[in-house]
C-alpha cells in the first residue's frame, strides 16, 4: 500500500474518532495537509476556530505567520506537511490536555511513520515536549532550545528535530517573531545543507 493510500486511511480514521471528549465538540477534524514526502514536517498543539471550521491546520492568523515564514526560505505548504498534536479543537483554544494528547498522538506517531520526514519542527511547548520525550531526549524550557537540533534514529533513518516558538507567539510578542525568524532562516541553512 503507497502513502498516499495509507494517510488516506489514516484521515479518515481521525475524522471518525471519539476516543476523548475533543470528537463530540468539533466542527471538523484536522488531521493535517502538504505533502505525503515532504522532508519537513510542521507539528503544532492544536487546531483553532478556524481551522476546526476549515478542517485544514494553519488557517487562522497564526497560519498567515507561518505561511510568511516559510515564504522567506523558499518553501511552500505543498512541499511539507502541517499537523499537529491534537487533531480537534479544544474548547477556548486552551492548551490540549496530557488525556487528549495521549489519545490523539499515536495519529501523529502514524503519520510520521509514513511521511517519514528528515526534519521534524514541534511549533510550542506542548509538540516539543511530547516530540522530545517520543525520541529520548529530555525536554526544556522552548525559550531556552528554540532554534536548536536534535539528531534522532528511527527504522527509517536520521530525523533532526528543530523546536520553535508556535506562530501565535509571534501575534502578541513581537520579540518572539524575531526569533522564529532567526529560527526560520537556521532551518533554511539546514534544508539546503543536508537535505
Amino acid at each position: 500500500m503507497g502513502k498516499e493510500e495509507l494517510m488516506r486511511k489514516l484521515e479518515e480514521r481521525i475524522r471518525n474518532c471519539q476516543k476523548c471528549p475533543l470528537g463530540r465538540l468539533r466542527t471538523n477534524a484536522v488531521p493535517g495537509s502538504g505533502s505525503y514526502d515532504a522532508k519537513v514536517m510542521f507539528i503544532g498543539e492544536a487546531p483553532g476556530y478556524w481551522e476546526d471550521q476549515k478542517g485544514l491546520p494553519f488557517v487562522g492568523r497564526a497560519g498567515k505567520v507561518l505561511d510568511e515564514l516559510l515564504a522567506e526560505i523558499g518553501l511552500t505548504r505543498e512541499e511539507v506537511y502541517i499537523t499537529n498534536i491534537v487533531k480537534c479543537r479544544p474548547p477556548e483554544n486552551r492548551d490540549p490536555l496530557e488525556d487528549e494528547i495521549k489519545a490523539c498522538s499515536p495519529y501523529l506517531d502514524r503519520q510520521i511513520d509514513i511521511i517519514r520526514p528528515r526534519v521534524i519542527v514541534p511549533l510550542g511547548r506542548h509538540s516539543m515536549r511530547y516530540i522530545l520525550e517520543k525520541f529520548g531526549f529530555e525536554p526544556e524550557p522552548i525559550s531556552k532550545i528554540h532554534g536548536k537540533t536534535f539528531e534522532a534514529h528511527t527504522l527509517f533513518g536520521k530525523i533532526i528535530i528543530m523546536p520553535m516558538y508556535h506562530p501565535a507567539a509571534a501575534l502578541y510578542r513581537p520579540p518572539i517573531k524575531e526569533e522564529l525568524r532567526k529560527d526560520f532562516l537556521r532551518l533554511g541553512e539546514l534544508i539546503g545543507s543536508s537535505l
